[in-house]
């Protein structure tokens, strides 16, 4: 038996827009069954999560969540990721976690992006300038090439990197005006509290959120919530386990019935933008399902 050992050098065979196209095919076949395991210690958390897809095989994915390390100058989330064979479920491959988690997480949000946004939004508001911002700003170049990059982010230091590796990029300081004044707002943080507030919403925006993954975050409020039309990944990964979600709908500020469709509602045409007017929320939830769909891409790419 040979296991493929799929490490960082495999990001040069990478295209972004492809990645899109894997995760639109994965979602055609069967629906996947996932498992998740939360165990938490404070603000740290031991997530394991656990995914099978009839005809890409099976995947388990662990990742520590440590806040405090960006303290220490060490990576916030680490982990490990395992890939076995959908014939006879034997190990076919390890794929190193940093790589798989910046494509999913990232290409989860631009597939989103790339339906439910305008086509013709030219300003990109990235709030959070940590590792998933600039994988972000990586990820929306490559879609949207003519648009222009904003950054906002509580660090000096994190921005200082962003714009570093893409000078291009213009660091703004007031995020409310920012927000107002963007098409695509995609959000990357660590917090517990929104930081995006739905009076600042315009017509025809599309709001991406993606670092609320415990059961007490949030990155927006209630009322960005009632104005948008709420698109999530899953349903079963978001809903039940994610407190952008679950704090609004145990409250009643929203209901099961507001969260209009996820990629499995893609052949439907559920998952779409109805009008140029209207603004779409995206919850990504980056459940292991993406991540086996991404690490099928990954080991399909690298041969």
């Amino acid at each position: 038996m040979t296991v493929q050992m799929i490490g960082p050098e495999a990001e040069a065979r990478l295209d972004w827009l492809a990645l899109c196209k894997a995760i639109e095919v994965g979602h055609r076949l069967p629906k996947a069954e996932i498992a998740d395991i939360f165990l938490y210690r404070g603000q740290d958390t031991l997530l394991s999560r656990a995914a099978w897809i009839d005809g890409l095989g099976q995947l388990v994915k662990t990742a520590t969540i440590f806040p405090g390390n960006k303290d220490i100058d060490k990576p916030a989330v680490n982990g490990s990721a395992a890939v076995y064979s959908d014939t006879d479920g034997t190990l076919a491959a390890i794929v190193d976690f940093h790589l798989l988690t910046k494509w999913k997480t990232a290409g989860d949000s631009l597939c989103a992006a790339r339906i439910l946004a305008r086509p013709d939004s030219r300003v990109i508001l990235i709030v959070g300038a940590g590792t998933v911002g600039r994988s972000l700003r990586q990820a929306y170049g490559a879609a949207f090439p003519q648009a222009q990059f904003w950054i906002w982010n509580r660090s000096p230091l994190c921005e200082e990197r962003l714009l570093t590796e893409f000078p291009d990029t213009e660091q703004v300081h007031n995020l409310e005006e920012a927000v107002k004044g963007a098409d695509i707002i995609t959000c990357a943080t660590m917090s517990t509290a929104p930081v995006i507030y739905g009076d600042w919403l315009q017509p025809g925006q599309h709001l991406d959120l993606i670092g609320a993954y415990r059961p007490d975050m949030r990155e927006t409020d209630d009322r960005a919530l009632q104005r948008a039309r709420i698109f999530v990944d899953s349903r079963d990964t978001t809903i039940g386990h994610i407190g952008e979600l679950k704090i609004p709908l145990a409250s009643g500020a929203i209901t099961e019935s507001d969260v209009l469709a996820d990629y499995y509602d893609l052949p439907s045409g559920r998952f779409a933008r109805r009008s140029d007017t209207e603004i779409t929320l995206f919850k990504n939830g980056g459940g292991a399902h993406l991540d086996l769909m991404v690490a099928r891409y990954i080991l399909d790419s690298v041969g």
